[in-house]
């Protein structure tokens, strides 16, 4: 087993044909509250977030998402897509005897939790959106030609459709890879959108198959921390995870007819130097998430909750508090 050192020992569960780990702490008279990490990440990213929430009364579960960590690897790319992903979590909820819970997600986790209220309705209390806003499916365009379209085709959504070469890059060194990711961001979102456009193209396999560094920031973790990544991609490999992104064009068929409301209390925390997330994608989105809060975390890159941990934790706390009566 991969260890998660500061975690609860995990829980292993069955859910929707896998077999999950799952880490969860506080009463179980709480209000359940379900964080989803993202991409290259496991459930330790919300290491700072399980004890504060558990202190103040929530029920926390924080699962390593299909692919990730402890949990099971599907081999097949379409086990990876939206049915699947939130079939997971609604699995979650099940073992455990829940009827509904607070859905929080960071990157690809955010677009996961985002697809909750709207793919099975009736398990969602709210929705807590970390840097990963709300995207409407669109009518006409899947999501890889629109990233084609904006950024090129080396931009790194476009380059992990192709089969193998990605995770061969990552696999190849996945300390490179991961000292690679884990960086703060140097400079302030207005100078970014002044560099030259191939410069914002993020043509990230390129630079790290160059050895390049990303925004030549700290790391935004210990060595020790960072030795916790890498021993997990050593054993688990980036392919999982890069599945996740080839289902990008079958989401879309998949939720052809599905209707674009959330229609249940939300939060969106943005930072204000996450350059791949920036806070503008959030502009507009009221007109399918009527009932949302905004909080901007302005010192932090991509890597929120774990850059800004306490902050972040006290905006989750408040909001739960205000909007769901506090914990147990």
């Amino acid at each position: 087993m991969i260890p998660m050192p500061g975690l609860p020992a995990p829980d292993f569960i069955q859910t929707n044909g896998i077999r999950m780990a799952v880490y969860k702490a506080g009463p179980e008279d709480g209000l359940p509250v379900v964080l989803c990490h993202g991409f290259p990440d496991l459930a330790w990213a919300w290491r700072h977030q399980i004890p504060a929430l558990a202190a103040a009364g929530f029920r926390v579960f924080a699962p390593d998402q299909r692919g990730y960590g402890n949990t099971e690897r599907p081999q097949a790319v379409e086990a990876y897509d939206i049915v699947a992903l939130t079939g997971d979590l609604a699995g979650l909820l099940d073992h455990y005897g829940i009827g509904k819970a607070v859905f929080c997600g960071h990157d690809w986790g955010g677009i996961v939790v985002w697809q909750m209220p709207l793919l099975h309705p009736d398990r969602v209390a709210g929705v807590i959106g970390v840097n990963t806003p709300f995207w409407a499916r669109h009518p006409e365009m899947d999501p890889v030609a629109a990233f084609r379209a904006a950024y090129g085709p080396d931009m790194y959504i476009v380059r992990f459709q192709e089969p193998g070469k990605p995770e061969a890059i990552l696999d190849a060194d996945p300390a490179r890879t991961m000292r690679f990711f884990l960086r703060k961001a140097t400079m302030s979102m207005e100078d970014f959108e002044k560099l030259p456009k191939e410069a914002r193209s993020f043509p990230l396999l390129d630079m790290i198959a160059a050895g390049q560094e990303i925004f030549e920031g700290q790391l935004i973790v210990s060595e020790a921390e960072l030795q916790v990544y890498i021993d997990a991609f050593t054993e688990t490999g980036f392919g999982p995870g890069v599945n996740w992104y080839r289902n990008f064009r079958r989401n879309w068929e998949l939720t052809e007819g599905v209707r674009q409301h959330v229609d249940v209390p939300a939060l969106m925390i943005s930072a204000g130097r996450d350059y791949v997330l920036p806070p503008r994608l959030t502009e507009g989105i009221e007109q399918y998430v009527p009932d949302l809060e905004r909080y901007l975390v302005r010192e932090s890159g991509h890597w929120t909750q774990q850059e800004q941990p306490e902050e972040v934790s006290r905006v989750m706390i408040d909001w739960l508090t205000r909007r769901f009566g506090g914990g147990a």
